[in-house]
């Protein structure tokens, strides 16, 4: 079995497979580093040259290969969740976790990420915090359609979000 992560980027995805990773004894692979190596290119530059429509076609075929692999903690991208086969991928094989936050905290982060030099490219255009409303309006369904645990991470630590998926992993075990 896979734990897959899902949520919006800068819910956590990624800092918590690292540690998730190393606390479960499981390999990590993050899908948007996939797609980069896939690429041979930043995800940055393949929208900015090809457009998002091929971005999200690159991410389908490497979710279908990903997906067949077992014993993986895999970071998705925030945007995973629109293309129903992936959804239907990643479930196959994997206990799928929404990391939620609300759209004050994912636009801190952000600005954080962008400050440290992770340049994400805009999805609409318009102003962060109104872009993230946006998008999360049109995408909470599909986060809580895919889901099968869901973990607030507005107030807490990587290591407390990680302590909280360990813990519904045992108990879903004992059912």
């Amino acid at each position: 079995m896979n734990v897959v992560l899902i949520g919006y980027r800068c819910s956590g995805k990624t800092a918590v497979s690292e540690i998730l990773s190393g606390e479960l004894g499981m390999g990590c692979r993050d899908t948007d580093t996939l797609i980069e190596e896939f690429a041979g290119s930043s995800i940055d530059s393949i929208i900015s040259e090809y457009g998002w429509d091929h971005f999200r076609e690159i991410e389908k075929k490497v979710i279908k290969e990903i997906s067949g692999k077992d014993n993986l903690i895999i970071a998705t991208g925030g945007g995973v969740v629109m293309d129903k086969k992936n959804v239907i991928n990643l479930k196959r094989n994997g206990w799928m976790v929404w990391l939620k936050a609300s759209p004050e905290v994912l636009e801190r982060r952000m600005v954080s990420d962008f400050k440290s030099g992770n340049i994400r490219p805009s999805l609409t255009g318009v102003d962060p915090l109104e872009e993230i409303k946006q998008v999360l309006t049109a995408r909470i369904p599909l986060y809580e359609n895919a889901t099968d645990f869901i973990v607030d991470t507005d107030s807490l630590t990587v290591r407390e979000v990680v302590l909280g998926i360990i813990r519904e992993m045992h108990e879903n075990l004992k059912k």
